[in-house]
């Protein structure tokens, strides 16, 4: 053999045994061992956190499959009938047979939807290695029937009780033969056969249902309350003679002083064999809602109201900008924005609470809005957002909308208290839940399947989501169903941001689900399908919904997904207009959106005074002032309404701003602490008489010059309340121009996603995953020659204990001969492990060789390596 090329395969099959004959798995790493690499990857897939770090071998991976944390969170995201079907392998025997488990889920009378789904949930529960074995020895794992077995203190799910052999546990033997007696039983020699005889009449179906045939109806009757679970009741001392004869018999057994308990096998008896009183082998189906007959099989109409809508979005987060363009409301010293400043907010956006605290979060999660970090900490627009107002407006909603599906932030907690008492704050840090990015993407997918144009019943919705995740969902701050909730807040967010239209999923909104089925296809791209495949060790298909949350960033408006959904969503959007049209009453009508030049000027010179389809503003003596204020002249004025207006300049309007200007700076104000002046010294005479100027205390300097204790800001804004004019100016006379200040916060990323547990990989990291698992299997497990107790070679599984001079020895003579030895290796931050490798050349204190764990040539100091050991020759 060349240097470098030890066959892999080989390796493997020396491990295998004569014959060529692949044995039973003995335990889970060989049931891991057996699988291939799709496999591999599948389990790593499905269960993330066994990725962390990357396991050594498949040794350690199934180890850390069998802890407790991984099972749980494993045993969370199974399905109902997933987790049914593993809570009736923990009641059965271990191992058992796929038989005896289809007996459990069907009963005796069998169920046809129960036969077709048993086999996707079995190999859903082995690809995610809960489940191993082939179909005549089905395993659970042990932690997983912990978790489900039944017990005193953790009652089992299929409400069933202990074995009857776990129930007699410490019964004296007297006992148990007068209970095999009374039954009709011949007695036996020892405890352990009267248990087996007990157990054998009870799993017996003719014996049993005689025996049952002599109770009196009473005792059927304690039967009946005890079948389906809870299987214990309390008993007194001398109890009832129906529960006399029911204990007297073995069907009731002791489990305390106080109280007795119903055996299994006699529980399965009177439940038909069946494990769970009602299985759920098909999901329940989603329906439309009654209310949808108006909008279902016409799309069109729930696209129009989805647009409407979305640019309703644009608009609000304009809106909030605008609001927070000179700098935003405060942070908290906790994070998060106050109670009385989300209340000033909404009124800015006249929204409720709830609704305002929802836009914060859209334009905080897209990165719009942020903290400025300084000392005194308050919230302003990003620089992003600068950005993100200069894109078309369906690029925009795309944006906001790839945000919202992948962020955690949930503002429907906004308002409630957290497990202190502490009321969670909009923006604050405390709102994000792992799950919601999971919740919105299934919700609009169970949307997405149903007929075009029609909207849910929120019923059948919530129930679908039960069925998927019921382990899921309980919030520790309220105990309630997380789940359920973040399902309703998806469906009233996606109303807001536009994704739906009166309910149903709008194209663009589609477009924004990767993937998504066809209308009135109930997704069975999840594995749900009415036809499941029938044969156990087919693979499962995926778990519903574990592909819709990998903790990656949202895609840009740039990619292929959001690219169409904006390409579908602009032919609705409205044109933006260049035109208003004034009206003789101090208005000006906008018949849409406006240009964002003509928009921003507008809104300077003018207050908004109604918002709808057309956009109403009104000039008032203060708006005026207020463009005059910023720098604009008179004369710029008339230019730009006549430029933008479709109707003639009205002589009202005219007249206000030549009024305005011709007052306007005709009293200028300064700081001395500040003075007026006024060539006209009848004017400042008025002012001096004038009682409503007494807080602003002013006294005549000069026949032109008033002086005020008040500050120029306070001694302006009294001045103007007063009725006049008054323009600022600066020391050395000049008048001071007051534009408005934008300001930004310093550059900031948007807040990522803070997934439950680590993300789902993607296929390269789990490509990489698998051949270094593989690879450490393979130095692991490969052959090796035996040595000399005195060498201090080590047995398989353990790291190689050699001499120094052994060492170089060995690898020197490998490298003459072109073979492959098997080395431990302890690298520079001190973790051990165990390599195959193929020495080239060993000098100066280093060998080089081709690594067959790394797939690549390295360099190894000798006196990092702790041993080494010839393979055998079969492996070589």
């Amino acid at each position: 053999m060349g240097t470098g090329e030890l066959d892999r395969e080989a390796l493997v099959a020396a491990g295998t045994e004569a014959g060529g004959v692949t044995p039973a798995p003995r335990t889970l790493a060989e049931a891991l061992r057996a699988r291939g690499d799709e496999g591999l990857a599948a389990l790593l897939r499905a269960r993330p956190d066994l990725l962390v770090p990357v396991p050594s071998d498949l040794t350690q991976l199934a180890t850390r499959a069998g802890t407790r944390a991984s099972v749980v969170r494993a045993l969370e995201r199974l399905d109902r009938f997933a987790l049914q079907t593993a809570e009736a392998l923990a009641v059965a025997p271990d191992p058992a047979p796929y038989s005896v488990l289809h007996g459990l889920m069907g009963g005796d009378e069998g169920d046809p939807d129960v036969s077709a789904a048993l086999p996707r949930a079995v190999g859903v529960l082995r690809e995610q290695a809960l489940v191993w074995g082939d179909d005549e020895r089905l395993r659970l794992v042990r932690t997983a029937r912990e978790l489900l077995a039944p017990s005193p203190q953790h009652p089992s799910p299929t409400g069933l009780g202990p074995t009857v052999a776990e129930a007699t546990a410490g019964m004296s033997p007297t006992r148990l033969q007068e209970i095999i007696a009374t039954a009709g039983l011949p007695t036996t020699h020892d405890p352990v056969s009267a248990v087996a005889a007990l157990t054998d009449l009870f799993t017996d179906r003719e014996r049993m249902g005689a025996l049952l045939d002599t109770a009196p109806m009473d005792a059927l009757g304690v039967l009946d309350r005890l079948v389906w679970g809870p299987p214990y009741g309390e008993v007194t001392p001398n109890p009832a003679p129906p529960v006399r004869w029911l204990r007297d018999r073995g069907l009731l057994l002791p489990a305390t002083a106080r109280t007795v308990v119903l055996p299994r096998e006699a529980a399965l008896h009177l439940r038909a064999g069946r494990a769970h009183r009602a299985p759920e082998p098909v999901p329940p189906a989603v329906t439309p809602s009654r209310t949808a007959t108006f909008t279902e099989g016409r799309p069109q109409v729930v696209d129009s109201a989805a647009a409407s809508q979305a640019y309703t979005a644009l608009a609000t987060i304009d809106e909030l900008a605008k609001e927070w363009n000179e700098g935003g409301p405060a942070v908290l010293r906790a994070g998060g924005l106050s109670v009385r400043d989300l209340k000033r907010t909404a009124a800015a956006l006249d929204v409720p609470e709830q609704v305002a605290a929802f836009w914060l979060e859209v334009a905080y999660g897209a990165g719009l809005i942020a903290t400025d970090g300084e000392a005194d900490e308050r919230y302003a627009p990003t620089p992003a957002y600068d950005e993100w107002a200069a894109l078309p407006a369906a690029e925009r909603w795309t944006r906001l909308a790839g945000a919202w599906l992948a962020s955690t932030r949930t503002p429907g907690l906004v308002g409630s208290q957290d497990t202190k008492g502490r009321t969670l704050a909009a923006l604050g840090p405390d709102l994000d839940r792992g799950a919601a990015p999971e919740v919105r993407h299934r919700v609009l997918r169970l949307l997405a399947g149903l007929p075009a144009g029609a909207s849910p019943d929120p019923d059948t919705l919530l129930a679908r989501l039960r069925w998927e995740r019921p382990l899921r969902g309980a919030s520790k701050e309220t105990g309630a169903d997380l789940r359920a909730r973040l399902a309703g807040w998806t469906l009233s967010e996606a109303e807001l941001l536009g994704v739906t239209g009166r309910g149903a999923l709008s194209a663009h909104g589609r477009a924004l689900l990767p993937g998504a089925p066809a209308p009135g296809t109930d997704h069975p791209v999840d594995g749900h399908a009415p036809d499941h495949p029938r044969r156990a060790h087919v693979p499962a298909p995926a778990t519903p919904g574990a592909d819709t949350f990998s903790g990656r960033r949202p895609a840009q408006a740039g990619d292929a997904t959001h690219a169409g959904a904006a390409a579908l969503l602009a032919p609705l959007l409205p044109e933006p207009v260049d035109h208003v049209l004034l009206q003789a009453d101090l208005t000006a009508v906008a018949p849409g959106p406006l240009q964002r030049p003509l928009a921003d000027t507008l809104a300077v010179l003018a207050d908004v005074e109604s918002k709808g389809g057309a956009t109403v503003y009104r000039f008032t003596p203060g708006s005026v002032r207020r463009a005059l204020d910023a720098g604009q002249a008179a004369a710029d004025l008339h230019a730009f309404l006549e430029a933008h207006s479709r109707t003639p300049v009205p002589q009202p309007l005219a007249y206000l701003i030549d009024d305005v200007a011709r007052r306007h700076g005709h009293l200028r104000v300064g700081a001395a602490s500040a003075y007026v002046r006024c060539d006209d010294d009848t004017v400042l005479g008025e002012i001096l008489a004038d009682k409503r100027g007494a807080s602003l205390r002013l006294r005549r300097l000069a026949p032109t010059v008033l002086a005020s204790q008040a500050d120029p800001a306070a001694l302006l804004e009294g001045l103007r309340s007063m009725g006049f004019a008054p323009a600022a100016e600066s020391a050395e006379g000049d008048v001071l121009i007051t534009r408005a200040h934008t300001y930004r916060t310093p550059a900031r990323t948007a807040p990522a996603p803070v997934p439950e547990g680590p993300p789902a990989p993607d296929a390269t990291l789990l490509g990489a995953a698998v051949r270094a698992i593989r690879a450490g299997d393979l130095a692991s497990t490969v052959a090796r020659k035996d040595e000399p107790a005195t060498s201090g070679a080590a047995g398989n599984g353990d790291m190689p204990r050699t001499s120094a001079a052994e060492t170089l020895a060995t690898v020197q003579a490998a490298a003459m001969t072109g073979s492959a030895v098997w080395i431990g290796y302890v690298n520079a931050e001190g973790a051990a492990s165990q390599r195959v490798i193929a020495p080239v050349r060993v000098e100066g204190g280093f060998v080089t060789a081709y690594d067959h764990t790394a797939d690549e040539v390295r360099t190894y100091p000798l006196h990092r390596i702790t041993g080494v050991a010839e393979l055998a020759d079969d492996a070589g």
